[in-house]
């Protein structure tokens, strides 16, 4: 077979059916402000943590609600708990109960 520089990628979709959503219930029985998070960044934008590693808020919530959880219990370790992305969520989501309901979670 002849490349011709490129070559067809594997698919990045993911299979909503398949997902687990029951931790995804669970969290949002236990912090009801997450269903007001819009997804604009700004509590990623200042993250300290973010700043020094991978962490990264928006994508770990991203993983968490299509049930993409193999690696966000070690993600999650990075936050710092500090509060900073609560101050500039422009919809008053409680994000360190929300850090610390989602380690919970995966720790079960």
């Amino acid at each position: 077979m002849n490349n011709f520089g490129f070559q067809i990628s594997k698919t990045r979709s993911i299979d909503m059916d398949a997902a687990d959503s029951a931790r995804r219930a669970q969290l949002l029985a236990s912090v009801p402000s997450y269903r007001l998070c819009i997804g604009c960044g700004a509590c990623s934008a200042t993250c300290s943590a973010g700043q020094f590693t991978q962490f990264n808020i928006r994508r770990i919530h991203t993983a968490f609600n299509c049930g993409q959880t193999d690696t966000l219990a070690e993600q999650l370790d990075s936050c710092m708990l500090c509060g900073k992305c609560m101050l500039v969520c422009p919809r008053g989501v409680n994000l360190r109960s929300l850090i610390i309901r989602m380690r919970q979670l995966l720790a079960n």
